[in-house]
């Protein structure tokens, strides 16, 4: 019988062990950030650590540039488990949203597994999923069939507060375009189409449709183009807007209420209207695994972390990752630093925290594969049948 208890405190000093290195990592991509699908460098990082830690890695996975695989195997065939990393920042800040510390906590979990993994069965694939932010990186590898051989996903994200597991809004990124006639704003104004009105009146009808909306549902955006001189009447305006609420269904009737806004909006003012859904960033609302949830906060309660309820608040934004979840079982866990802002990413100073650190690389800690052995054996709680089941369903709805 396999010591589960000795095979985590093995894969624990694997973790600790490299500590520094995996330190040093996180701030190296926090120190070079890259947006969606030019993760280039941070890809290239995160597949050499891997691979200097014994997995066999495919780069590009599923054609994607910045995407990678890294694999692992068990003394027997088994579960296939995938720990998923994200490494894309935003544009202008950098990484406010920690992507750099996921990435370091999912490697720092999936070297915790590989250093104990010849002693069990099963497989390991640490999976690099770029453009999370507003670029449906994990939308695109789903359709390109990167998770079909595996059972369980799992992934960790900074937060303010540890939980074993949230939910998340179903959302879509939607871009609108306006296109008017210029003229001078003073001599001539009776010839111009004012584009800028398009983008300002399809703000004004969307404040008016909210309060017919429910709670949970939210549409905010920003003018991305307003014109070039205020003397001129604008040829073309710009929006990009999220449309998100609580179920993908409710969602795509908010999204079609959206576009009827836009619609009324060049109508009123004569201008024309282009629409452009980004369905690689239409996340579903996320289900998080409760049995794989569980299994991850007993783990971290174990080693003296506090671990809240989950919780169901529908405040989340909506994830890249829940469209993997509709595919398969998934557990998706928040984990607390001492500071927010450490844990946030906000400035290099707050991430240079010692206490921060400790808690990021501890997060990783419980993600082991004595948990992935657990969720393999805990077919008797139909993890394996459940995850047939969501790829069937996945495949009928195309």
């Amino acid at each position: 019988m396999t010591d589960t208890k000795a095979l985590g405190e093995q894969a624990i000093r694997a973790i600790d062990d490299r500590r520094a290195a995996l330190i040093k990592l996180s701030l190296s991509i926090h120190g070079e950030p890259e947006i969606g699908y030019q993760e280039r460098k941070s890809a290239a990082k995160l597949t050499e650590f891997l691979e200097a830690n014994g997995f066999a890695v495919q780069r590009k996975y599923k054609d994607l540039e910045t995407s990678y695989r890294g694999d692992a195997a068990g003394k027997a065939k088994g579960t296939t488990v995938a720990i998923l990393t994200e490494y894309d920042a935003l544009p202008d800040i950098g990484h406010a949203c920690g992507h750099n510390l996921i990435a370091m906590m999912g490697t720092a979990a999936a070297i915790g597994v590989r250093a104990v993994l010849d002693e069990l069965p099963g497989r390991l694939a640490a999976i690099g999923t770029p453009a999370e932010e507003g670029g449906g990186g994990k939308v695109a590898l789903v359709r390109a069939g990167a998770f079909a051989d595996v059972d369980v996903a799992m992934m960790c994200h900074p937060s303010s507060r540890t939980l074993a597991g949230r939910t998340s809004l179903a959302s879509n990124r939607v871009d609108v375009e306006f296109f008017g006639k210029a003229a001078h704003a003073a001599a001539q104004p009776d010839k111009g189409i004012n584009a800028l009105d398009g983008v300002i009146q399809t703000f004004n009808n969307v404040n008016a449709m909210r309060q017919q909306l429910r709670p949970e549902a939210r549409i905010h955006g920003i003018i991305t183009n307003g014109g070039s001189a205020a003397n001129i009447i604008p040829e073309y305006a710009m929006a990009k807007f999220s449309v998100r609420a609580l179920d993908r269904r409710y969602q795509q009737e908010v999204l079609k209420r959206f576009i009827a806004c836009a619609e009324g909006a060049a109508a009123a003012t004569g201008t024309k209207l282009k629409v452009t859904v980004h369905e690689n960033s239409g996340y579903e609302n996320m289900v998080p695994s409760q049995p794989l949830a569980e299994r991850w906060a007993a783990h971290m309660r174990a080693m003296g972390q506090t671990v809240q309820v989950t919780v169901d608040e529908h405040r989340d934004r909506g994830r890249g990752h829940a469209g993997a979840l509709h595919a398969l079982p998934r557990c998706r866990r928040d984990a607390r630093g001492p500071r927010e802002r450490a844990l946030r990413g906000e400035g290099p100073r707050a991430r240079r925290d010692r206490r921060a650190r400790r808690s990021v690389v501890a997060g990783a800690r419980p993600r082991r594969l004595r948990g992935a052995a657990q969720a393999r054996r805990g077919q008797g709680q139909g993890l394996s049948g459940r995850a047939s089941r969501r790829r069937s369903a996945a495949g009928s709805r195309g």
